[in-house]
């Protein structure tokens, strides 16, 4: 039986907290951002906690080894 691989992809965009919980950046703050409320942009600095529904799949199938 071959090593599992992590996802090349996503070990950039994701990285698990010590609890193991997934951690990941916000999205909708890369264009466009002029039609975005001062509010939304402020909220999206920095990373946020992926859901535990979404983020038991990135462990199992993207980052098996983390």
């Amino acid at each position: 039986m071959p090593k599992m691989k992590t996802n090349s992809s996503a070990k950039k965009r994701f990285r698990l907290t010590g609890t193991g919980k997934v951690r990941m950046n916000v999205s909708y703050k890369r264009h466009n951002l002029r039609k975005r409320t001062q509010k939304m942009k402020r909220k999206a600095r920095g990373t946020q906690i992926m859901a535990a529904v979404d983020a038991k799949f990135v462990r199992k199938h993207f980052l098996p080894n983390a």
